[in-house]
């Protein structure tokens, strides 16, 4: 059995509305979300699961409001003894930009992504603006990508489970460690979305839903779902791993 160590890599941030990750709460409440680049060693390959922004803001106050250092991807990979070169096969939770702006520089790299996220991001509907499909044209023309049409095995100790909350074609990354089964959400959220405070289980939700979402219905019960498929559950923009070198 191939077991893997996942390192949280911040390579860029967001600064929005808290409400964009909790559906109908705390709208109007400043919040900086981190961007992550999550390598996952081990089972002899260098996995990385999505690649960040490409010129991402380093500032003092935005590494204040995450709790920890924002790395460019060279930067990030560095950390690790790691090129974007050496990199073999790349995982993406979705093709919005921020997830994979750095894609091109992963020369060697095998793209998995779900082909319902290929079909949006060269059709991209005006409400949904943060497709840029520049960002995968590299690896489209170089022949890098593995289109994914369900869940499936990606490699031993590693597989992926659509979860369309987010975007259509969200890929949940399931991820065998040392200490129990770890998911990658396929969607953007914070550790809140699964645990939400006395106010919203008081009415009777169990999760909440992302901020934005293609079927907000539907997205809670994915969200449900996805909150039992693992033992470490770790969503997509969670700030506290920005000080966390290794999960599992």
């Amino acid at each position: 059995m191939s077991t893997y160590k996942i390192h949280p890599i911040v390579m860029g941030t967001k600064i929005f509305d808290k409400g964009m990750m909790t559906y109908q709460y705390d709208y109007g409440v400043p919040y900086t979300i981190p961007i992550y680049c999550w390598y996952l060693e081990g089972g002899g390959r260098k996995i990385l699961v999505d690649t960040g922004e490409m010129r991402p803001i380093q500032s003092e106050e935005r590494e204040r409001n995450i709790g920890g250092p924002i790395y460019t991807f060279e930067e990030g990979l560095a950390k690790w003894g790691l090129k974007p070169e050496d990199i073999d096969l790349v995982i993406h939770t979705h093709l919005h930009a921020d997830h994979c702006e750095n894609d091109y520089k992963c020369v060697n790299a095998v793209f998995y992504i779900h082909e319902k996220e290929l079909e949006t991001i060269h059709n991209v509907h005006p409400l949904d603006y943060r497709y840029v499909e520049d960002y995968i044209y590299e690896i489209a023309e170089n022949g890098q990508i593995r289109p994914v049409s369900g869940d499936c095995e990606i490699v031993p100790g590693i597989s992926v489970v659509h979860t369309p909350a987010h975007t259509p074609g969200g890929l949940t990354v399931l991820i065998d460690t040392e200490k129990g089964k770890a998911a990658i959400t396929g969607f953007c959220v914070i550790r809140e979305n699964f645990e939400p405070p006395p106010a919203i289980r008081a009415m009777e939700m169990e999760v909440i839903p992302p901020g934005t979402s293609i079927n907000t219905y539907e997205a809670y019960d994915i969200v449900l779902r996805v909150k039992g498929m693992a033992d470490i559950i770790l969503p997509l923009h969670e700030p506290e791993f920005t000080s966390v070198d290794t999960i599992g």
